[in-house]
């Protein structure tokens, strides 16, 4: 073998060192490349309020949020402040421009008078024109006797109204007829019930809870009947 074959070639020895170099480079312009990267990102977050500035920005609301020391003194002061104002508003008082008049009494013509029968019913009126009963109301009907005179006549007041739906004295003509197909209703004509007014001839009639009041309410009727007839005469 000959000294030139032996000898090694030049060649070998500069490929190596031109591998490090292509490897330097591509590593520099990789770093290169991530830091120009890194740069554009940060830039848009910061334009669009990204990033640890945008944290930043929200600490500082937060804490904005809350009232600081003295703003919590300065309202809790208002509000004592507020509470001593309502202490001390005065106590105002008001004269009544319309003053009431004096009590008067209702009279109904019934103090003079003595209640011997009192029962609960509805009354009945029959009507001549269109021939046939109208209800005149319901309440108590009651017998009352004069203190003076003693004469007895029939009174009957509306439920809730008080007004006088019967008004007449139980005279010795008058006749009680039981009503057709009831136990608990009579029928008479009065000659001069003033229940409206005026003295008016009606024919009415009454109806009870039961037979039973129905009877009570006949012989108190009859009874008044009789010592009107006495007290008429004497007085002919």
């Amino acid at each position: 073998m000959s000294e030139a074959e032996n000898k090694p070639k030049a060649v070998a020895a500069t490929d190596a060192p031109k591998t490090e170099e292509t490897k330097t480079v591509t590593e520099q312009a990789t770093e290169a490349a991530a830091a120009t990267a890194s740069a554009v990102k940060d830039n848009v977050f910061s334009m669009f309020g990204g990033g640890p500035k945008k944290e930043k920005a929200e600490e500082k609301d937060e804490g904005a949020d809350e009232p600081s020391g003295s703003s919590k003194a300065a309202v809790a002061k208002t509000g004592d402040e507020e509470e001593e104002v309502d202490d001390k508003e005065p106590d105002v008082h008001f004269e009544p421009v319309v003053h009431l008049t004096e009590k008067v009494d209702t009279k109904t013509h019934e103090e003079s008078e003595e209640q011997t029968f009192k029962m609960r019913a509805k009354l009945f009126k029959f009507d001549r024109d269109s021939r046939e009963w109208k209800e005149r109301g319901t309440g108590e009907v009651r017998l009352l006797k004069h203190k003076e005179n003693g004469r007895t006549r029939l009174v009957m007041r509306r439920d809730k109204t008080l007004k006088v739906c019967a008004n007449h004295y139980v005279v010795p003509d008058m006749k009680l007829s039981p009503n057709v197909g009831s136990d608990r209703s009579w029928v008479w004509n009065a000659s001069a019930d003033v229940s409206e007014g005026e003295p008016e001839a009606q024919t009415l009639a009454i109806r009870f809870g039961n037979s039973e009041n129905a009877n009570l309410f006949k012989e108190a009727f009859i009874k008044a009947q009789q010592e009107n007839e006495a007290l008429f005469s004497k007085t002919d």
